[in-house]
This record gives structure tokens, sequence and C-alpha cells, in this order.
């Protein structure tokens, strides 16, 4: 069976059903990454999206053929 670390505390988990607070070792681990999550210590960056990169920024302003 799989062992991993718990993302928290970095204790050795097996990666199991029997283990419902996978991947923490435990409930406290758990609400500690939460907590986290909660107080913004943790962010997923993302694109603005005024600035896609794959948009061409003159598309939108170039005049048209008659």
């Amino acid at each position: 069976m799989p062992v991993v670390n718990c993302p928290t505390c970095h204790a050795k988990v097996e990666w199991t059903e029997a283990n419902k607070y996978r991947p923490f070792c435990s409930e406290r681990c758990k609400q500690i990454d939460l907590g986290a999550w909660a107080e913004e210590k943790y962010t997923i960056p993302a694109a603005d999206p005024l600035e896609d990169p794959l948009q061409d920024p003159l598309a939108d302003h170039e005049p048209k053929p008659h």
C-alpha cells in the first residue's frame, strides 16, 4: 500500500480507505490545513481575464474591411 507524507506535519500516512483523513494523518492536521486556506495563507494563481495571453490584444480594435 502506498505511503505519503501528511501535508501538515509530514508524518508518514498509509493511503488506504481505512484512513478517513487522507492525505492527512489526523483530524487535527486536516483542520490546520483548512484554517490556512480560510486565512488565505494559500492561493491558487489565476490569469487576469483582461490579460489573456492567447488573445490578440489588437483583435477587437482593428478596423473591419468594408
